[in-house]
């Protein structure tokens, strides 16, 4: 057993779950709801960072961040359908997750900037910044589409940035990528658990 502490809304945490699911280790998992604003949250003990997610497997040490956890999971439960074993199919696999993560980055840099900022005080010039890293990343992503594909470290780490920009909307990626689109319906089909990991509404 283990407990994985996170947010429903992280999509770092959602991508650990997401491999979780396609590990078919749910029953081996306990989720703890952690507040990362609450500085009296018990997550401040086991992470002095006060990120998610953590890994707390029983009896052992803590495990952050999410990219550590996947690579926890899949060498303590998985055969390589995570994050392949061959080193060369490994580094590109990690390097396009990497791709996918810095998406992932710059949508929760967006994110945060008018949630810690008052509104008079929101840098246009780092907006425009994080924006354009994705303008040039997910043109990359889509040439390289073919290789995000399964259950993998990429995919996963793809589909939980997507997700996450149709939650919190920074940015409107849609209807200028409808190869995404499509990428991300099949995706859904093929992980089940897609569906049952959407953040809160609210």
């Amino acid at each position: 057993m283990f407990t994985l502490i996170t947010s429903l809304g992280s999509p770092y945490g959602r991508k650990v779950r997401l491999v979780v699911a396609c590990l078919g280790i749910d029953d081996k998992m306990q989720l703890q709801h952690a507040d990362t604003l609450d500085e009296n949250d018990p997550l401040r003990r086991i992470n002095p960072l006060g990120k998610i997610p953590v890994l707390v497997p029983e009896g052992g040490t803590p495990i952050y961040d999410s990219r550590v956890i996947i690579d926890y999971l899949e060498t303590t439960y998985g055969t390589g359908e995570i994050i392949p074993r061959d080193p060369a199919q490994r580094f590109r696999a990690l390097s396009l997750a990497a791709l996918a993560e810095g998406i992932n980055d710059a949508l929760l840099a967006i994110t945060y900037e008018s949630r810690f900022h008052d509104p008079e005080d929101i840098g246009p010039r780092w907006l425009a910044h994080q924006r354009g890293k994705l303008q040039l990343s997910l043109p990359v992503v889509i040439e390289n589409l073919a290789e995000f594909k399964g259950t993998g470290i990429a995919a996963t780490t793809l589909a939980s940035a997507l997700g996450y920009a149709d939650w919190r909307k920074q940015i409107d990626w849609r209807p200028d990528y409808p190869e995404l689109v499509d990428w991300l319906a099949n995706y859904a089909t093929l992980v089940p658990a897609w569906e049952l990991t959407h953040p809160p509404e609210s």
